[in-house]
């Protein structure tokens, strides 16, 4: 039974058949991680704009009248 084992073992680590799909699975990650924090962020900034914007009109239009 070890030597079994011993034997699936040691070709499951010599078997590299599936390492092109993982790099690829991890670099995906890393690129979909990389948007979400870009969006999150760019998201933040575009409320503080139009929060800035709406809060400027608002303040013409009351020192208007």
């Amino acid at each position: 039974m070890t030597k079994k084992m011993q034997k699936f073992f040691s070709r499951l680590w010599r078997d590299e058949q599936g390492q092109d799909l993982v790099e690829y699975a991890l670099i995906v990650a890393a690129v979909g991680l990389a948007l979400i924090v870009t969006v999150n962020q760019l998201s933040a900034a575009v409320v503080s704009l139009y929060s800035s914007i709406t809060q400027g009109l608002a303040s013409i239009g009351a020192s208007g009248q």
